[in-house]
């Protein structure tokens, strides 16, 4: 569904928080999105909306509102976002004008500054109570290295091109941003083993994605049309589902990842609502003209002209020796949303096409996104050729996997001319010794 522009997206709009009229600002005004916080240790956990460096108490600020708006600003006093996003688009639309207006330098309310807390000073939570987890594999790019990486003669299989293939991840390892990765155990069976071992695995790899997270409840049985599908999510945010590479390769025949991506993944603290990113739709990425058409239920004319996002993705690491040394973390890749094969509506309508019933809160990821440069290319397995052409860091160190104390920083933003550039924040964690 393609969101119209209103004056939440006016270019021109200013905030009376002077840190987000800055030129690269993550959180503009025009940005607005949501996360949940703590004020200062100890206080319970609300819904916050993000401007510039500060976040906005929106509970608190309830008072400030009227109608629609206000019930909405009072669904944040909970500690996560589901009871927001439960309430539904018309209410989710109603209180960002109402946060665009209140926060404005124009007509702002001043007295909103009494419920602004410094960023740096707030503890940044998860920011949705999840449900379930499913991961994609919607980037061509990446499904076509990574499978050449294991079947050299036959990359893609047949069904790639004809279905969005997923696996569903574990919701209960899902951490937010900040909290540390412990490198965990597992078997294995390296090559020149002749039976499998235990122990803690070697082949850690990042992968660069984002994550929409499902905005209601759907009944079971019920099946869903590929509009409907792309209403249905409530927010985009960054998300690194980590790999255990070596216990993947030993477990994942025949039935798929299991304890190789069910130790830990991190998500972003702040999730950017589908209004705010209304002015960077595009269409969805170009199928090769001899590639299948998808199948009615996965497409929409709505969707082919509109279906994209232009999100720009980039992975970087600092190792432990390079944070000593104050020097700043290499960007390892920088790809685009908008090349993935199938869009958030596909996955959604395809999701839900046997009937399976989706939750609020379920977090729904794009997979890896990978565009067709090696520069692009969102994992290190991709990057390093499985370990076999490492990558030089700035301190002289080098990488093939990732090694205790590096650091994986996640960042994401859209740039357009003529708007304001919507920022996503960071999604980080360090890798810690396995126990």
């Amino acid at each position: 569904m393609t969101v119209p522009l209103n004056e939440t997206h006016d270019p021109a709009r200013r905030s009376f928080v002077e840190s987000a009229n800055a030129a690269q600002c993550d959180f503009p005004i025009q940005n607005l999105p949501f996360g949940v916080f703590r004020p200062a240790p100890g206080a319970a956990a609300r819904v916050g909306v993000a401007i510039g460096d500060a976040i906005l108490d929106v509970a608190a600020a309830a008072s400030s509102f009227a109608g629609v708006a206000a019930d909405a600003a009072r669904a944040c006093a909970a500690p996560s976002l589901n009871p927001l996003m439960a309430l539904g688009p018309p209410a989710w639309s109603a209180l960002r004008l109402a946060l665009s207006r209140a926060l404005s330098a124009t007509h702002g309310e001043q007295s909103l500054r009494q419920y602004l807390v410094p960023m740096a000073q707030a503890e940044l939570e998860l920011p949705v109570r999840i449900g379930d987890f499913t991961d994609f594999f919607a980037s061509i790019f990446h499904a076509t290295n990574t499978g050449r990486a294991f079947r050299p003669d036959n990359p893609l299989l047949p069904n790639y091109k004809y279905v969005p293939v997923a696996y569903h991840g574990r919701a209960s390892s899902v951490r937010a941003s900040g909290m540390a990765v412990r490198r965990p155990c597992g078997q294995r069976k390296r090559a020149n083993e002749t039976a499998p071992s235990y122990g803690s695995f070697a082949q850690s790899r990042f992968r660069a994605r984002a994550r929409l997270l499902h905005r209601r409840a759907e009944p079971v049985g019920g099946n869903r049309s590929h509009r409907q599908g792309g209403r249905a999510h409530f927010r985009l945010l960054l998300l690194n589902d980590w790999s255990a590479r070596d216990i993947q390769g030993w477990e994942y025949q025949p039935l798929g990842p299991f304890l190789g991506k069910n130790f830990a993944t991190t998500v972003s603290p702040w999730v950017v609502t589908q209004e705010a990113l209304a002015p960077f739709r595009v269409p969805a990425s170009a199928r090769p003209a001899d590639d299948p058409p998808p199948l009615p239920y996965l497409d929409d004319p709505e969707d082919r002209a509109h279906g994209g996002l232009d999100i720009t993705l980039e992975a970087y690491l600092a190792s432990a020796a390079m944070r000593e040394a104050g020097t700043a973390p290499l960007r390892l890749a920088q790809s685009s949303f908008p090349a993935v094969y199938w869009t958030v509506a596909q996955m959604v309508a395809h999701h839900a096409s046997n009937g399976c019933n989706l939750e609020t809160g379920d977090l729904i990821g794009s997979g890896t996104v990978s565009g067709p440069e090696r520069s692009s290319w969102g994992s290190l397995l991709e990057l390093t050729a499985r370990g076999s052409e490492p990558i030089a860091l700035p301190s002289g160190e080098k990488r093939g996997f990732i090694e205790d104390g590096d650091e994986i920083i996640f960042r994401g933003f859209c740039a357009k001319a003529g708007y304001p550039r919507i920022g996503f924040g960071e999604c980080r964690a360090i890798v810690l010794p396995a126990q």
